[in-house]
Order: structure tokens, then C-alpha cells, then sequence
């Protein structure tokens, strides 16, 4: 972010392109949780809300809207300023691939370990990584967590805790971390919360262009793409395609600059984004792209749904 961002030009920019976000998008990443029921019905903090298309309705406030701004407006109870700053920091990279983003050309979203009631600002995405230290006296949270509720695998939480890939921050967050390149060095990290409010950002700095959380054998020629590292590791262990590798993209997209080269290295890639609307549409979108990448679709919701419902 640069100080053009804050120019008045710019923030009426940025408002048009978050308008755009699907609801859905939003409300998953504010922590709801959809009505396994109803499609339509979703579960917030502030109450049951139904969706329609780019319409929201809040059955116990009697008050509704229409478009991302609007909702997390209803949400956090805040001005629009605000929330647009809340959109463009946590899902800039489900903007439609068509629109310039800022400036400067950046589609990062990084965020911090937050809660839904702090003041959010717009964080500069040209900022120096700070990876969340960690702390060995949360570990035990984390990995209880990830069992009990994600039903990962002890077997494969542990080696990736001994590879470094996962750990506890101060919070008692997990910790994912992103790499880039054979040294596999560190560009960002994937955070998600553990806690009784389910919430999931990114270390401060993060370059989620540059690279991605993985885990799977290196000397495999067929790769997942999945939109978090527990559907990437839940994917790896229902061996959906038997020995690959299981990357996750932090979010739905349709491109990243590291796919082109994993293309040219002769790498099988299967896209395997949730299968809800905002998935299918990034997905087709991809293959537009690059027409070789074949869709590989989660029985459930998604791959760790999909994993849950078999245990």
C-alpha cells in the first residue's frame, strides 16, 4: 500500500472492486458458518442471516442489505470506511482477475491475528514478514484442535510440526507456513484460530503470490490445489489421488505467478477449490487458463467436510 492508496480516487476504486466479493466469501472468512440445510441460511454473531444472490437478510434485526460492503457493515457494526478497509485487507484476492487492484498491482491480503471487534487497519502489503513467534506451551491446543475438530492425522500433524510447516503462536493459533523455492524459505505464514470463534487470516507481511503452505511427497507429478492448509492436509489424507502433493492456494483464485512454472515442469494439477459457487466460478475460470488443470471436486463442502463426514 502506498500513499496514493489513500487518496480519495483510490478509495472509491477500491470500494467499487470489494462490492463485487461474493457473500459468501465474506461470511466465511468473518467466521459464520452455513446451514447445512438451507444453502441460503447462514449463522453470525449478530443472527441467522439469509442469502440470496447479493441480498442479505438478518431475521432477529429485521434489517437487511445488498453487497459485501453492507454486509460486514451489518456485521461489525461499523461505518463504510471501515469495512472497506476490512474487505480489501482480508479477501483482496477474490477480486475478479480483470480489475486492477491497486496501484501498485499488489492482490495480497495480508492480515494479523485479530478479533472480529478490533480496529481494523489497512496493512501495507510491501511490509517485512513478521512470522508469529512460537510458543511450545501452546502446542498442545493446536494439535488438539486440529484432531479432534479437523481430524487430521496425529501421524501427520507430527511430521509436519518436525518439519517446522506447523506450529503455535502466543495465541494459541495455528500456524501454516508458506515457502517459496527448493530452499523452501519462508514468505508468510496461514493462521487460523482455534478457539470457540473460527477465524482464519495471514501473518503480517505475508507474499501469498510467492509462494504456498504444501505437504506431500516431493517426487510426485500430481498436485491439489486446495483453498487452506487444512483442506491441503486433509486432502493429502484421504489420498484422493493416491501419492501427490497438496498445496494451498490461502484462498480462492484463479492464478498465481508459481503455476505457470509447475505447468512447464510437466506437474498434473487438479484444482480442487470448495464446491460452492465461489469454488466452481474461480475453477473455471482457471481452466480457462490453462485448460491442462482438471477439476477435482470434494464430495462435501470441502476436503476437510469431506474428511470429517467419513470419520
Amino acid at each position: 500500500m502506498t500513499r496514493d492508496d489513500f487518496r480519495p480516487h483510490n478509495f472509491r476504486h477500491r470500494a467499487d472492486l470489494v462490492r463485487e466479493i461474493p457473500l459468501e466469501v465474506v461470511l466465511r472468512c468473518w467466521g459464520a458458518t452455513g446451514d447445512p440445510g438451507d444453502k441460503s441460511r447462514w449463522r453470525t454473531p449478530r443472527g441467522p442471516l439469509t442469502v440470496t444472490g447479493t441480498k442479505f437478510f438478518n431475521w432477529h434485526a429485521s434489517r437487511g442489505g445488498g453487497g459485501a460492503i453492507d454486509l460486514v457493515m451489518h456485521l461489525g457494526g461499523w461505518d463504510a470506511r471501515k469495512a472497506i478497509d476490512w474487505l480489501w485487507c482480508h479477501d483482496g484476492g477474490q477480486l475478479p482477475d480483470n480489475h486492477p487492484v491497486t496501484a501498485s498491482g499488489s492482490t495480497s491480503s495480508p492480515s494479523r491475528p485479530v478479533e472480529r471487534d478490533h480496529d481494523l487497519k489497512p496493512l501495507d502489503s510491501a511490509s517485512q514478514l513478521r512470522l508469529p513467534a512460537s510458543s511450545p506451551a501452546n502446542l498442545h491446543r493446536v494439535r488438539h484442535y486440529l484432531r479432534q475438530q479437523r481430524c487430521l492425522s496425529e501421524e501427520i500433524l507430527a511430521s509436519l510440526i518436525e518439519d517446522g510447516k506447523l506450529y503455535a503462536d502466543g495465541r494459541g493459533n495455528a500456524v501454516f507456513l508458506m515457502v517459496a523455492g527448493k530452499p523452501n524459505r519462508p514468505i508468510g505464514a496461514e493462521l487460523r484460530g482455534t478457539g470457540r470463534r473460527v477465524w482464519r487470516g495471514l501473518a503480517s507481511g505475508t507474499r501469498r503470490d510467492a509462494g504456498y503452505f504444501w505437504i506431500g511427497n516431493r517426487r510426485s507429478q500430481r498436485i491439489v490445489l486446495c483453498e487452506s492448509a487444512i483442506d491441503a492436509i486433509s486432502c493429502f489424507q484421504l489420498q484422493v489421488c493416491g501419492e501427490c502433493i497438496c498445496i494451498s492456494t490461502a484462498g480462492v483464485r484463479t492464478t498465481a505467478p508459481w503455476l505457470d512454472p509447475l505447468l512447464n515442469r510437466g506437474y498434473q494439477i487438479y484444482c480442487g477449490f470448495d464446491a460452492d459457487e465461489a469454488g466452481e466460478k474461480a475453477t473455471r475460470r482457471m481452466i480457462a487458463r490453462h485448460p491442462s488443470i482438471q477439476r477435482l471436486r470434494p464430495q462435501h463442502h470441502d476436503w476437510n467436510d469431506s474428511l470429517t463426514a467419513n470419520q
